[in-house]
């Protein structure tokens, strides 16, 4: 699990409230992935925050299931698999022995919930496709990306009964799946797949369950982003996609819905340490009450417009001006980590070992860039996306969240080596004495500032490049 993960407010929706969903036990859950001709890399970690979310599943996430699911002895702790894994552009089985005990847990009474393309899965696995019914073989085909409405078949059943209508999701509208073994499927929902998209003019199934042995199966073949490609990001922070895909996972690990039918992030404590972190040396930046330890650029005082404290969360409001702030205290070698959100088309940045005897923090601070890739010009260049060492080093990874949802940022600095971390994935690593940090150094905006990235310490500054940010879970944590 992501141990940073938190998300406020307390809500009661039709009568659910966080302490009814704490009131179950958490559903033991491993979300297995780590092969995908889709952007699982963003997938996996963004359906895992989706889950916890609602206080109700308890993740892990594996990346190597031919190892995960090769300790049977492991496995017997988990109610649920959530399949974010397919192998249809390279041949990956999991192996004899993880192959044996996944359909010995699912046969069992383990729960599945099967995503987008993990239909698109193991050809030829007779078990497999027996589990999962409607698969991707040949044949299968989508039309464009697009909006259409979600028609559920059956609302009467735990997983749709009092969902809203799911109007204009966008994603890939999947037809003509391949029920290859004949396996017996109930439909929950359906898409006109209209022939001006690419479609076949018909209804193709959007969501349906199965039984597999003592195991439920809930699947979906929504859910489509692709790498490289922001606007694919949109399908699954869509509510009712999360709201659907979270009471389909709590009915095939339990048989029953208990989650309310209209989706609310439910975790209701965040810009707090815990006992663990405390013990490693983490502190933390940013109480959620007050602007303590932070100061304008430059500046004796915090500012007084600009930036405000509001619902345990530090914000930079659109066009207020107030200037960039920075840490009281300066920091050489670090651990710096924040959740941040931005508004459509935002712009803001983490810049670090910034001195005040420039004009501005990032004439010697280097940043890691904080941006809505989606809606900003930034976004179409790969050394200025959000997480990358701006104007530098590009990610490694596509992952990070559209405007509106909350990304997770961690920062390590000691010497001259430098790590981005975003959603779980390292995404930069560099030398700033190295080779290849040179080159991107003499081809970038930065050489005509000759103390860019020089100083040995220096503040941690927040940028105001005039737009909404939203921080939260702000730590720190000396290395020295």
């Amino acid at each position: 699990m992501l141990s940073m993960i938190a998300i406020t407010g307390v809500s009661a929706v039709l009568g659910f409230s966080a302490a009814s969903a704490r009131a179950e036990p958490p559903i033991r859950t491993l979300l297995i992935t780590g092969h995908n001709n889709h952007n699982w890399q963003y997938t996996s970690r963004l359906h895992e925050d989706t889950l916890e979310a609602t206080g109700r599943f308890d993740v892990d996430v594996t990346d190597t299931p031919e190892t995960t699911l090769a300790d049977a002895k492991a496995l017997a702790k988990y109610q649920l698999f959530v399949l974010d894994y397919n192998d249809s552009h390279q041949a990956k089985r999991w192996g004899a022995d993880a192959e044996k005990n996944f359909i010995a847990a699912v046969n069992g009474g383990v729960g599945v919930a099967a995503i987008h393309s993990a239909d698109n899965a193991f050809k030829g696995w007779t078990d497999f496709e027996k589990m999962l019914g409607l698969m991707w073989r040949d044949g299968t085909g989508h039309g464009k990306f697009h909006n259409f409405d979600v028609i559920f078949t059956d609302t009467t059943h735990p997983i749709t009964q009092g969902l809203a209508p799911f109007t204009n999701h966008p994603d890939e509208l999947y037809h003509k799946l391949v029920n290859s073994q004949n396996a017996k499927f109930h439909l929950l929902a359906q898409a006109m797949s209209a022939k001006d998209t690419g479609g076949t003019g018909n209804n193709e199934p959007m969501a349906f369950t199965l039984e597999f042995g003592k195991g439920r199966v809930f699947a979906t073949p929504l859910g489509h982003v692709w790498v490289g490609d922001d606007a694919t990001k949109a399908s699954i922070v869509d509510p009712n996609f999360k709201i659907l895909i979270c009471r389909g996972a709590e009915w095939a690990a339990t048989g029953k819905v208990t989650l309310p039918a209209t989706w609310y992030d439910s975790t209701t404590t965040y810009n707090s340490i815990s006992e663990q972190e405390k013990a490693d040396g983490w502190k933390l930046a940013f109480d959620g009450k007050t602007t303590n330890g932070w100061r304008g650029f430059k500046k004796d005082k915090f500012p007084e417009v600009g930036w405000i404290v509001k619902e345990g969360m530090l914000i930079h409001e659109a066009g207020k001006g107030g200037g960039d702030i920075v840490t009281s205290e300066q920091y050489g070698n670090f651990e710096f980590a924040c959740d941040w959100k931005v508004a459509k088309g935002a712009n803001s940045g983490i810049i670090y070992r910034a001195t005040e005897d420039h004009t501005y923090p990032w004439e010697t601070g280097m940043e890691c860039q904080i941006l809505d890739d989606a809606n900003h010009a930034d976004g179409k260049k790969p050394q200025t996306r959000a997480g990358t060492l701006y104007d530098l080093i590009p990610c490694a990874f596509d992952v990070s969240r559209p405007a509106g949802e909350w990304n997770h940022a961690r920062v390590v600095v000691k010497g001259t080596q430098v790590q981005h971390w975003l959603n779980g994935f390292k995404v930069v690593d560099t030398d700033l004495a190295g080779e290849d940090y040179k080159k991107a150094h003499a081809a970038s905006k930065w050489p005509g500032m000759p103390n860019f990235g020089k100083r040995p310490k220096g503040h941690i500054a927040l940028q105001d490049h005039g737009d909404e940010v939203q921080f939260r879970n702000v730590k720190i944590k000396k290395l020295d």
